[in-house]
């Protein structure tokens, strides 16, 4: 059974690795000056699948934060929604989750 530290630090090292992320995208996104149409073409399709990372890990950051403010005002470990306690599996596989399997939205 891992701490509520551990927990903690979990999400802290996925929050670093996250915001690492979303900088090597804007890094790269910001590298690009084709000058032909055709390389144009493949860079802006490239583009396209790096906002969607982009946007992917910005999500996941949120979720992160959320927990951590959750940890810092007690509540981590508890469904925001029903109030019961979130089982220490589905933490292990979902650390920065504010819900129960009963109250997750698509279940």
């Amino acid at each position: 059974m891992k701490s509520v530290a551990e927990r903690k630090a979990q999400l802290l090292a996925r929050q670093s690795d996250l915001m690492r992320r979303i900088a090597g995208i804007g890094a790269e996104l910001d590298s690009h000056d084709a000058k032909d149409w055709e390389e144009m073409a493949i860079e802006r399709e490239a583009d396209e699948v790096l906002e969607d990372l982009g946007q992917s890990a910005r999500a996941e950051l949120r979720m992160i934060e959320a927990a951590l403010s959750r940890i810092e005002e007690g509540e981590y470990g508890f469904c925001v929604t029903c109030g019961s306690e979130i089982a220490e599996e589905r933490l292990d596989l979902l650390p920065a989750t504010p819900f129960c399997p009963n109250c997750a939205p698509g279940r």
